[in-house]
């Protein structure tokens, strides 16, 4: 269960669309993302865009379009048409992976002269976005009022203590924003680019006037910098939460532990009188857990079997995995996996069908069969 379970914002008068952006090879995630998409890896059971989806809607934004690359069929097989989150799902397909800006610029048709919010489908945030478009939407009416320039565009940002690694984001003494610089040697702020952007229709003039970058994409960077360059004012707003990108595994586990935190205990499986429940355990719908400590927070999926096996703390087992005579602690495990007689498995990843198993045979030894890109560490 959830803590403060997000609410449909109610519709606003203003048409503001979302574009969510679920494209991309995932290679920071290999080999999990060679036969999955990255944006549907679960954090705390729940795949990871649809946090972002609910982002959406509980800031009254119901029109959105997804924008999907190789992995498109599995997307909207997983999302559907929306309708679950009370959305209306368009799917615009990417045939490369040629940049944010030109997500854009192929979402053209479906966006239309609306404001939009882009967000960046393997994003985590704490405090969503109901905020951001409301402050985008109050700055919008006091201008007009005041027969001031209206922004153009809305950009997120937060604090990091290595701004060499992101777009970083430099502030004039006005407060507006005066250039974007991608991952600069001599940063002039510490305010890196989150991944969630605000646009109006001025953005479309910006994406069709850019060139591509020297890696042969059309960035968003340069579409913002192409406003600011022409007189359109780009306005920002620091992010007061935590912020995740789930690209890579560490922050992926960091963004596990964050939800786990804010889950609240409930059973709507079956425990047996030898297992121990300690903090907040969530064990959904049809899971069994046998002879088995769980040490919160953790979240056992719906079918799971635990059994003589000790779970967490920061553990999700997702739908129909069967943990047997195993320990596992900070980790995520997908669906339909199997892990039997292995013990201290921490801060792991491991996929969906996967069998773990110890093995009986003679020598004793170390036998891998691995996919391409894995990383395996060994005592």
């Amino acid at each position: 269960m959830w803590k403060g379970s997000r609410k449909p914002a109610p519709a606003r008068n203003n048409a503001v669309k979302g574009l969510i952006l679920s494209g991309g090879a995932g290679t920071r995630l290999r080999p999990i993302t060679h036969t999955s998409a990255k944006q549907l890896v679960p954090v705390a059971n729940k795949p990871i865009l649809f946090f972002g989806i609910e982002d959406m809607v509980e800031a009254g934004i119901t029109e959105i379009g997804i924008v999907t690359g190789d992995t498109g069929p599995e997307i909207q097989a997983a999302v559907g048409d929306g309708s679950r989150w009370g959305a209306k799902v368009t799917y615009i397909p990417q045939d490369a992976p040629l940049g944010l800006a030109h997500c854009v610029l192929i979402a053209q048709e479906f966006l239309g002269s609306d404001d939009f919010v882009m967000y960046l489908g393997d994003n985590l945030l704490r405090q969503g976005i109901a905020e951001f478009v409301e402050s985008f939407e109050a700055d919008h009416a006091e201008s007009r009022a005041e027969d001031a320039k209206v922004p153009s565009a809305q950009i997120l940002l937060a604090r990091v203590a290595d701004p060499q690694r992101f777009g970083v984001a430099e502030i004039g003494a006005d407060g507006e924003v005066t250039q974007l610089v991608e991952k600069p040697l001599e940063p002039k702020s510490d305010l890196a680019l989150v991944g969630v952007y605000l646009f109006d229709r001025h953005i479309h003039d910006a994406v069709a006037a850019i060139e591509p970058s020297p890696r042969g994409e059309l960035e968003i960077t340069d579409a913002i910098q192409w406003l600011i360059d022409n007189g359109h004012r780009v306005r920002h707003e620091v992010l007061e939460g935590w912020w995740k990108d789930t690209g890579k595994l560490e922050p992926l586990l960091e963004g596990n532990r964050l939800v786990l935190d804010m889950l609240t205990a409930s059973n709507s499986g079956s425990v047996d009188s030898a297992s121990v429940l300690e903090g907040v355990v969530v064990i959904e719908a049809g899971a069994e857990v046998i002879n088995s400590k769980l040490r919160g927070p953790v979240i056992i999926g719906e079918g799971a079997k635990i059994v003589d096996s000790t779970i967490g703390p920061y553990a999700s087992i997702y739908f129909d995995c069967e943990i047997t005579d195993s320990t596992i602690g900070n980790s995520v495990i997908l669906e339909q996996s199997r892990i039997t007689g292995i013990h201290s498995i921490a801060d792991s990843l491991v996929g969906k069908q996967v069998e773990v198993r110890k093995s009986q045979r003679e020598p004793h030894a170390t036998r891998l069969m691995i996919g391409d890109h894995s990383v395996v560490e060994l005592d």
